[in-house]
């Protein structure tokens, strides 16, 4: 994530102020909670861009300033959250795109990492497992990827660029899963389904 010094962006309700964010104490868990401050003027795009009051927002370090606050509660919802207050926004999708990746080894030896459009490094695996979603009408498949943890059990993910997605069928092999033949991808030592093999099909 890049460091860089930024001034001091006021937006809507919420103050976030960069060269203090290493700074601020650690509270306790008794510590205060967050100002609710309601729903703020973000909409995060299915395309990863970060938008406020209809407007992209064009620094990137800015975007990365409030990527690091984001936070998914237990329901779902996704907030900007500093220690002192926070605020709802909306996310069309995942409010992260992979779109970058980078393999080392083969087989069940083989690490996948991906670059995210904040330029976060996030190597698959048990913590970072990749799930695919199918659309209900399309059966289009969607890849996700685990990026960190939310208050519940639903994480904060990356949605997987298309062209990365290809880029993973290309190294795809296939498994036993589940008492299915599917095909599907390795990572730090776990199996990951991409999809089923029709019968008879991948050996």
């Amino acid at each position: 994530m890049n460091d860089a010094p930024l001034h001091r962006p006021v937006i809507g309700p919420m103050t976030f102020q960069a060269e203090q964010r290493e700074a601020l104490p650690i509270r306790p868990p008794s510590a205060r909670r967050p100002v609710e401050c309601g729903n703020l003027p973000f909409v995060i795009r299915r395309d990863g861009t970060w938008l406020y009051r209809g407007s992209p927002i064009q620094r990137k370090e800015l975007v990365c300033l409030f990527a690091s606050v984001l936070r998914r509660d237990a329901e779902g919802a996704f907030w900007l959250q500093t220690p002192v207050e926070r605020g709802r926004i909306e996310v069309e999708d995942a409010p992260f795109v992979a779109v970058e990746l980078d393999w080392r080894g083969t087989g069940r030896e083989q690490n996948l990492s991906f670059r995210t459009n904040i330029d976060q490094i996030v190597t698959a695996g048990p913590e970072h497992p990749i799930r695919v979603a199918h659309d209900l009408l399309t059966c289009e498949p969607t890849p996700y990827l685990h990026v960190r943890a939310g208050e519940g059990a639903l994480p904060v993910e990356a949605r997987i660029a298309r062209a990365v997605y290809y880029e993973l069928v290309a190294l795809a092999v296939p498994e036993m899963s589940q008492c299915r033949r599917m095909l599907g991808v390795w990572s730090c030592g776990r199996f990951f389904p991409l999809g089923e093999l029709p019968p008879g099909e991948g050996g």
